[in-house]
């Protein structure tokens, strides 16, 4: 491989708007985005947007499937430590790192699926299955610990997290996200 090949390449139109759209969603909401919003946080001419995505709600989509990657990206760093405990526990930690971004706006994708679910399209689902898959995540990994309660374990720790996104971004107190996850970290350890 030469070095020029080497070279990360910029990630095409598509993959920008896409992970733009993810983005701007998260910071703005659906109804109030633009196509011009996307095209400008994607750096691309909002003329180009329209051979990619024909209407804001396939960008809606491509957001969706961004959060998705975005996610099994994250579960599949974290299936690389040792232990379900240490995994969840990276979990929590990470929310904990987005806690600024949880105060300024909420959960990406929880967020998400507040604002679908008033709508009458579908994509309400098509998030929730991007949700069920943390849930399911998380479920196997209490599984693994040895707990027969692992689905209400999971339950817990995803409510527990998507309330404490709500009350941080309400407050837009970054600490309560803070003290919250230490909690849940100190939570787990004690389900072994």
């Amino acid at each position: 491989m030469t070095d020029s090949a080497k070279v990360r390449q910029k990630p095409g139109k598509r993959e920008r708007l896409a992970t733009a759209a993810a983005r701007v969603l998260h910071e703005q909401g659906a109804e109030k985005t633009t196509l011009a919003d996307i095209a400008r946080a994607a750096d691309v001419p909002v003329g180009n947007v329209y051979y990619y995505f024909k209407t804001k709600d396939q960008l809606v989509e491509a957001a969706i499937d961004a959060h998705g990657q975005n996610l099994r990206t994250i579960i599949a760093a974290l299936d690389t430590l040792p232990t379900p405990q240490d995994r969840l526990k990276a979990l929590v930690g990470g929310w904990i790192d987005q806690r600024e971004l949880a105060a300024r706006y909420g959960c990406p994708t929880g967020t998400l699926a507040a604002e679908l679910d008033k709508r009458e399209d579908g994509l309400d689902r098509q998030i929730a299955k991007i949700m069920q898959i943390l849930l399911d995540w998380t479920e196997q990994q209490f599984q693994a610990m040895g707990r027969p309660d692992s689905r209400e374990l999971a339950v817990a720790l995803i409510a527990a997290y998507q309330g404490i996104s709500l009350l941080t971004n309400t407050f837009r107190d970054p600490e309560l996200m803070a003290t919250e996850g230490r909690r849940l970290e100190r939570w787990i350890d004690s389900l072994t």
